[in-house]
């Protein structure tokens, strides 16, 4: 068996947005504040104690508003985060903020449905959202993360548990050289192109970037300008993803071994002339 997730956009009614604004917002509040609460804890005794949501209730009505999953899965999150910190695999838990992406995950315990006509997913106090649904899948839903990126779109992530497919083993090895001129280029002298997507929106980001920062700050029309400018990096997100996906399941589909330069990117990028290029070309995300 494996676990596969299956990202579809979906397109939630005016209640719907705010039952998910209180999920994103109180997720956020038990995230920060007991991860807040833990520091000043350790700092006083020396240990950490785990702290639930159900010890914030009581002091904060507003959390039982929202779906109690979701305040446990933040709870898992933080643990997870600590754990990788004191593994020395990561830094010390940041707080989350509310200009970022919000999400808040929802485990499937028989409340997850999909409607027979596939245009309607129901979870937990949310019934009936409305949900574009491009690609089948099949298996056993384990949970549902609904996120809301800076573009103001909404989107449901599904994990589903599926039976695991036997796959073809092939005899091909091959290297791949990283580079900003060519993307990459392998062992066979096959060149695979750099788009360079960033660098060719460049001009149109830094105008519309421009307006935003002229714009009165919390005016509606900042808000609006804001979205344009998310939007814009979005897109430019979208399509670097989509070519690395793509790129990256052409070569592992043709070769058994993959060899791969290890470089030292953060290095790198100290150099302020190929900072930008390096980052455009997304190395970390076509290796992982």
């Amino acid at each position: 068996m494996k676990r596969i997730a299956y990202k579809y956009r979906i397109y939630p009614n005016t209640e719907q947005k705010v039952f998910f604004a209180k999920c994103f917002g109180c997720v956020r509040f038990f995230y920060n504040k007991s991860l807040d609460d833990m520091n000043e804890i350790y700092k006083s005794t020396g240990k950490f104690k785990n702290i639930t949501p159900a010890s914030y209730k009581e002091d904060y009505s507003f959390l039982k508003e929202v779906d109690s999953l979701a305040l446990s899965n933040a709870q898992l999150n933080r643990n997870t985060a600590f754990k990788a910190f004191f593994s020395h695999r990561s830094g010390f838990p940041k707080f989350k903020s509310k200009r970022n992406d919000q999400s808040y995950t929802t485990n499937n315990q028989g409340s997850v449905k999909m409607s027979d006509n596939h245009r309607y997913i129901s979870i937990p106090k949310c019934p009936r959202i409305r949900i574009k649904k491009h690609r089948d899948f099949k298996g056993t839903i384990k949970s549902v993360t609904v996120s809301l990126t800076t573009d103001n779109k909404y989107y449901a992530s599904i994990l589903v548990e599926e039976n695991t497919e036997t796959i073809k083993l092939l005899d091909n090895a091959i290297g791949l050289d990283l580079g900003i001129k060519d993307l990459i280029v392998d062992s066979n002298g096959n060149k695979y192109k750099n788009h360079k997507y960033l660098s060719k929106s460049q001009e149109k980001l830094v105008r519309e970037q421009r307006k935003l920062s002229k714009m009165v700050k919390d005016s509606s029309n900042r808000n609006k300008q804001r979205i344009k400018v998310a939007r814009l990096h979005k897109h430019i997100q979208n399509q670097r993803n989509d070519y690395l996906h793509k790129l990256s399941k052409k070569i592992i589909d043709e070769n058994q071994i993959i060899c791969i330069e290890d470089l030292k990117v953060k290095n790198m990028e100290q150099n302020h002339k190929l900072a930008r290029s390096i980052n455009d070309a997304s190395w970390a995300k076509f290796v992982l």
